[in-house]
């Protein structure tokens, strides 16, 4: 049983690491096709590093998620418990920023209301 679990969370590790690359990959693609329809860049700068951030995000979370199974189904050591708990604080902190930084608000706070135009 332990060594299906230890598979599973390689799997979940690749699966993270894929989803990053492939994010980063996507909206690298993305940029390039909309800057070559455009030439502006300012819009898609922004764009492509909420695709970026995106992508990273995911993949952090498939991370986390596969710490979490090895270590708890694998091997369940206080030592393995505090490492793990140390490891998703890191995430956990960079996933927090990351949030930050793409919506521009803490996660607590509301979206402002769209405003009206003025005349």
């Amino acid at each position: 049983m332990k060594d299906v679990i230890e598979i599973i969370g390689e799997v979940m590790d690749f699966a993270g690491v894929l989803v990053i690359a492939v994010g980063v990959l996507a909206a690298l693609v993305v940029f390039g096709v909309r800057y070559v329809r455009t030439r502006e860049v300012a819009g898609l700068y922004t764009m492509f590093r909420q695709g970026v951030g995106q992508a990273i995000l995911l993949g952090l979370e498939l991370l986390v998620a596969a710490d979490i199974i090895r270590t708890v189904a694998v091997s369940p050591t206080f030592q393995s418990v505090g490492v793990l708990a140390v490891i998703v604080a890191v995430r956990t902190f960079l996933s927090f920023s990351l949030q930050v930084e793409l919506e521009g608000r803490l996660p607590w706070r509301r979206a402002a209301p769209p405003r009206e135009p003025t005349r």
